[in-house]
């Protein structure tokens, strides 16, 4: 048996009376932890995964990132998570605090499914067979793929940060297998009919929607947009702020913060609305009242209403969003500027989510590489023809001067 594992029978195993074994016996590896003065166990079922950890654990205990685990259960684990979370202290993948609306979602995912199955159990006790055994039991009981991904979530926050923190040297939540998520495409107006659904909305809704057609703000961003963030005259919006519906007004941070241009259709249904509103520079732009936002039900309903009258198909705030995504898309607006519009985190979640309705597909990849080499080819030939033409004009001024000097030849 290799050092530091040692390999470990079930109780009522026959090897016990020195016979043979007949259990199937685990691999406990251990480490000494010398600047927690004690030892670092943990049992496994195969001795390559007991051999693993433990020279993992031994170069963790080297480099100071590893300490000896402390009797901290789920829950417990959770609890200091989420105050943690909710004072802001810690940071999401992207550096930033999570936002509100995502703290209250892993709130319902702990709360409804992993507590009542891991609450009480260590965390340095939770295996990733656990978890996989949890995933499959989920996907068993006809949840969603998309809700077994969010339930994930908040675990695998906790074991990030007690990773980081050196608390623990195995992340039982890398290589689960999930399943799938195939969600449906969201809807998405062309010009013609997102021109059409503005024209059949009231007037007074209009620039709403518009806004998030030809803008791509976010449904909370609509809300607590206000007036002193419209720059009509320079042609850009300064999204600054979202709208939580516990929280109310809450700051945008990292690239939530950006800057979004503001196209002529767009400027018009803004300069409309500023007009009709007549609302101080501090208002919101939208709000039912200068201080108060809309109802996220309210213009949905609204519009539907109206869309109904019609007979045009009903469309959502936040696939006017995409719609806007598209859009842009088709106007020629690179991957880069587009994930600067939309906020997005990082230009891989915008070609994650629009990369099917950008250019490239093999016969437009070919086209436009025909297209290119044409044009420089055609650029090529004018400039060898230039070059030409200049040479032939010397030349014959050339003959000329000598010619004069010498009449007669």
């Amino acid at each position: 048996m290799a050092t530091g594992i040692t390999k470990r029978h079930s109780r009522s195993c026959r090897s016990r009376k020195g016979t043979s074994c007949n259990c199937r016996p685990a691999f406990q590896a251990e480490v000494y932890s010398r600047r927690d003065g004690r030892k670092i166990r943990k049992t496994f079922a195969r001795e390559a995964e007991a051999k693993s950890w433990r020279a993992d654990a031994l170069s963790a205990l080297k480099a100071g990132t590893m300490r000896a685990p402390k009797p901290t259960t789920v829950r417990e684990a959770w609890d200091e998570w989420h105050e943690a979370a909710k004072a802001g202290h810690i940071r999401n993948r992207s550096g930033d605090g999570y936002k509100p609306s995502a703290v209250r979602s892993y709130e319902r995912a702990m709360r409804l499914r992993v507590l009542p199955e891991f609450g009480d159990v260590r965390l340095a006790d939770l295996r990733r067979p656990d978890l996989q055994g949890f995933v499959e039991k989920l996907l068993g009981e006809g949840l969603n793929p998309s809700t077994i991904q969010v339930t994930l979530l908040p675990i695998r926050a906790i074991y990030r940060r007690v990773l980081s923190r050196g608390e623990l040297a195995v992340n039982p939540t890398t290589g689960l297998e999930m399943p799938a998520v195939r969600g449906g495409r969201d809807r998405i107006a062309d010009p013609t009919e997102a021109a059409a659904l503005l024209e059949a909305l009231p007037r007074d809704a209009r620039a709403l929607w518009a806004t998030a057609f030809y803008a791509g703000l976010r449904r909370g961003e609509l809300q607590a947009l206000r007036w002193s963030h419209v720059d009509l005259a320079a042609g850009v919006l300064h999204v600054q702020h979202g709208w939580d519906e516990k929280e109310g007004q809450i700051a945008t941070k990292g690239k939530n913060r950006r800057r979004v241009p503001i196209a002529s259709v767009l400027r018009d249904y803004l300069l409309e609305h500023r007009l009709r509103s007549d609302r101080d520079v501090d208002a919101l732009v939208f709000g039912v009242t200068p201080q108060s936002p809309f109802r996220p039900d309210t213009p949905q309903r609204e519009a539907d209403a109206a869309w109904k009258q019609a007979g045009l198909e009903r469309i959502t705030l936040h696939e006017g969003r995409h719609t806007a995504a598209s859009l842009y898309i088709a106007a020629g607006v690179n991957a880069k500027a587009l994930s600067t519009f939309l906020g997005h985190s990082s230009i891989t979640v915008t070609i994650d989510r629009y990369g099917h309705l950008m250019p490239g597909s093999e016969e437009e990849a070919a086209g436009l590489l025909d297209s290119y080499l044409t044009a420089e080819r055609k650029r090529a030939e004018r400039k060898a023809r230039k070059a030409g033409g200049d040479l032939t004009g010397a030349q014959s001024g050339a003959q000329g001067v000598e010619i004069a000097a010498n009449p007669h030849g």
